[in-house]
C-alpha cells in the first residue's frame, strides 16, 4: 500500500496564528518538501492574496523532482458563468499542474454561509471541476465539513461527491473541517461513503477504478492524527496535512506523525526508509525558516521524544533498547538521550560517562551522581546542561587540572549622569601560577563579567575569540521569597559549530551566572 502525502503547510499552515511565511519562505520550504519527498504540495490560494500569486508566478522556475504543485482555491460563484469567474481564472493562471477546489457539502453551509440553492452548489462543484479537465489539470475535490454534512443529511454530502466525481475530479478529499470527528465515526463514514460512490460507478458503468479518495482533518478534538489513520484504514490514499500540525485554531493533521505511523506502523510505503530518515531534520527546518519553536515533546522528532530520565529507565534501555522505545530513532532521524536529574540511577550518569569518553565504572560516577542529587535539591536544573554534566564528570576524574579559578570578582551597577545604567566588573582569575587582575564595562552585570573575563583568559586561550553566547535565561525557584528568591541561570554558548549549555544557581543572580559563564568558558577551552 502506498498513500499519497499532500502537504499543505504552505496555504492552510499559514493560517495558523503566529504563522507568518514570506514569499522566499515558501520557496525554500517547497523546495525541501519536495527534497524530502512529498508527492503533493499546495502552494497557496493564488486568487486570495498578492503573496501566493507571486510565489506561483516565482515557482514555475523551480524543476521538481517528486512532488507536483497545486493551487487552491474555491468552485465558482454562485449563478456565474465559471469562465468568467475571477477566482476560477486566477487558479488557471498559477499554471500549476494540480488544482484543488473546496466545496460546501453540508446543507447548512449552502444556504447559510453561500446563500444559494442545494442545486445551484451541486452545479457549482460540477461546472468548476469540468472546467480544469478538460484543460488538462489533475482536480482534487475538498469537501469541505463532509462528516459534519454527512450527519446533518447524508444524501446531499453523497451527492455533492457524485457531483465532483461524474465531471471528472481525480481526488475526492472527505475533510474534517471543525475537528470535531472521532476516529470510530471517520472510518465508518468513510468506507460507507467509498462503498457507496464505487457501487454507484460500477452500476452505471463510469470511473470506478479511477476515482482516489483522501482525507484531511483537524486536529480540534485533539485526533486528527487519528482520524487520518481510520480514514486510511477505510481506503483513502491521499492524506493531506501540515508539517507539525500547524494551521488554523489548533492546528492541521500533523503530517510528520502521520507519515511515521504510515511507515512504521501500517506498513506503508508512503515514504522510503531513506527518505523516513529525514524526517527530523525536515521538521526542524520547516520551523526554523518559519520562526517557530518546536515542541521537544513532538512525537518522533521532538528534542525529549527519546529521550530517558528515570533511573529503572535507563538502567533497562543499557541492557537492551527497545525496552522503553516503541522505534529506533535513527529511522526518523533523530537520536536517543539520557537526562541526568535528581531522580538519575547510576546508569544514567554511567551512560553520559561514556557518551563522553570517559570511564563509566569509576566511583567518580557515583560520586557526581550524588551531587547533582544535592545540586538540584538547592534549585539547580542538569536535563538540558549536558556541558555542565560533562565538566563535573571531567572535574571528578583523578589528575583533573582547573583550566583556571577565579580568586574573586566585583560588580557594580550605577547611574552616571549623562551616561545612564553602567555596569563595571572587576575579576581577579588564576592560570597555572600566574594571577591576571582586569576590568570591564559592559550593558548589563552579567555583560560586563563576561567581558572582563574574556580579557583576563584571552592571553593564554586564544580560542576564546570564537565563542560568543548566543542564549541567556533566567529561572526564579522560590518566588514566595520574593526578592531573595533562588535564581537558576542558563546559557547557550557556540563557537560556530557547536553549541552547549550550561547552568548556575544562587540566590545571588550574578553569582548563579558566574557559575554558568565559568562552565561554558571552561567547557569551550576543553573539548569545543
Amino acid at each position: 500500500m502506498t498513500t499519497m502525502l499532500y502537504d499543505t503547510t504552505l496555504r492552510d499552515g499559514t493560517q495558523g496564528e503566529g504563522v507568518n511565511l514570506s514569499v522566499e519562505d515558501k520557496l525554500r520550504i517547497a523546495q525541501r518538501l519536495d527534497a524530502f519527498g512529498m508527492h503533493y504540495i499546495e502552494g497557496g490560494w493564488p486568487g486570495s492574496n498578492p503573496k501566493d500569486a507571486e510565489f506561483f508566478a516565482r515557482a514555475k522556475t523551480l524543476d521538481f523532482k517528486h512532488a507536483r504543485l497545486a493551487a487552491f482555491g474555491s468552485t465558482r460563484k454562485a449563478n456565474t458563468n465559471v469562465e468568467q469567474d475571477p477566482q476560477i481564472r486566477a487558479l488557471l493562471d498559477a499554471g500549476t499542474p494540480v488544482v484543488t477546489l473546496v466545496a460546501k457539502t453540508s446543507p447548512l453551509h449552502v444556504t447559510h454561509v453561500l446563500e444559494t440553492t442545494l442545486e445551484e452548489n451541486l452545479k457549482m462543484i460540477g461546472d468548476s471541476v469540468a472546467f480544469f479537465k478538460a484543460r488538462g489539470r489533475e482536480v482534487v475535490h475538498d469537501a469541505e465539513h463532509f462528516f459534519d454534512g454527512f450527519k446533518l443529511d447524508k444524501d446531499y454530502a453523497l451527492a455533492t461527491l457524485r457531483a465532483a466525481r461524474d465531471a471528472g475530479a481525480d481526488w475526492l478529499v472527505l475533510c474534517d473541517t471543525n475537528g470535531g470527528s472521532m476516529p470510530w465515526e471517520v472510518e465508518e463514514i468513510t468506507r460507507f461513503t467509498i462503498g457507496e460512490l464505487q457501487r454507484g460507478e460500477r452500476q452505471v458503468g463510469s470511473r470506478a477504478s479511477e476515482v482516489k479518495f483522501g482525507i484531511h482533518t483537524h486536529n480540534d478534538a485533539g485526533v486528527a492524527v487519528a482520524n487520518a489513520l481510520a480514514a486510511v484504514r477505510a481506503g483513502c490514499v491521499q492524506v493531506q496535512g501540515t508539517i507539525n500540525g500547524i494551521g488554523e485554531r489548533v492546528g492541521n493533521c500533523d503530517l510528520v506523525t502521520t507519515l511515521a505511523n504510515l511507515k512504521l506502523k501500517m506498513n506503508d510505503d508512503c515514504v522510503s526508509d531513506e527518505q523516513l530518515r529525514g524526517l527530523t531534520e525536515l521538521a526542524r527546518y520547516v520551523f526554523e525558516i518559519a520562526n517557530l519553536t518546536l515542541d521537544i515533546r513532538h512525537p518522533y522528532v521532538g528534542q525529549a521524544a527519546f529521550a530517558h530520565k528515570g533511573g529503572i529507565h535507563v538502567a533497562a534501555i543499557l541492557k537492551v533498547e527497545e525496552s522503553y522505545q516503541h522505534v529506533d530513532p535513527a529511522r526518523v532521524g533523530n537520536q536517543k538521550r539520557v537526562l541526568v536529574s535528581e531522580l538519575s540511577g547510576r546508569g544514567n550518569i554511567a551512560y553520559k560517562a561514556r557518551e563522553f569518553g570517559l570511564n563509566p565504572d569509576g566511583v567518580e560516577v557515583k560520586q557526581v551522581l550524588q551531587r547533582i542529587k544535592e545540586m538540584e535539591n538547592r534549585g539547580f536544573f542538569f536535563e538540558g546542561a549536558d556541558a555542565s554534566v560533562e565538566l563535573m564528570l571531567r572535574r571528578a576524574q583523578p589528575g583533573y587540572v582547573k583550566l583556571f579559578e577565579l580568586l574573586d570578582y566585583m560588580v557594580v551597577v550605577e547611574h552616571r549622569d549623562g551616561r545612564g545604567v553602567l555596569a563595571e566588573a572587576t575579576v581577579k582569575i588564576k592560570v597555572d601560577d600566574e594571577i591576571t587582575h582586569t576590568a570591564a564595562e559592559g550593558d548589563g552585570p552579567v555583560n560586563a563579567l563576561d567581558l572582563a573575563t574574556r580579557k583576563a583568559l584571552l592571553p593564554h586561550y586564544p580560542k576564546l575569540k570564537k565563542m560568543r553566547l548566543v542564549d541567556y535565561k533566567v529561572r526564579i525557584i522560590d518566588s514566595d521569597k520574593a526578592t531573595g528568591a533562588t535564581t537558576r541561570v542558563t546559557i547557550d554558548s557556540t563557537n560556530g559549530h557547536r553549541t552547549w549549555t550550561t547552568v548556575g544557581c544562587s540566590s545571588n543572580i550574578v553569582d548563579a551566572s558566574w557559575q554558568a559563564l565559568a562552565d561554558s568558558m571552561e567547557y569551550a577551552l576543553l573539548v569545543a
